[in-house]
């Protein structure tokens, strides 16, 4: 069971499925956003229904691009042969 898993997800010749099936999840979530009851948003962004997951969305990718940048550009990532 544990390496179908792995092969499903680390192989290339399932890129297809797997991108439709990250696909189909994006609209699972932007539509059960939708079903969400909204009297008690405290701010008037959080009654915009599919907020939450254009928000969350935009924040994993802006964390992915912040931290790639760091390690690049930033000087935080260091060769494989740094400490040898």
């Amino acid at each position: 069971m544990i390496r179908r898993l792995v092969d499903f997800f680390g192989d290339a010749r399932y890129a297809v499925p797997r991108r439709r099936l990250f696909y189909l999840s994006l609209v699972i979530v932007f539509v059960a956003d939708f079903l969400v009851p909204r009297e008690h948003a405290e701010y008037f962004w959080e009654r915009i229904p599919g907020w939450s997951a254009l928000y969350g969305f935009t924040s994993c990718v802006l964390l992915i691009f912040v931290s790639k940048f760091l390690g690049h550009q930033g000087g935080l990532m260091r060769r494989e042969d740094y400490y040898g």
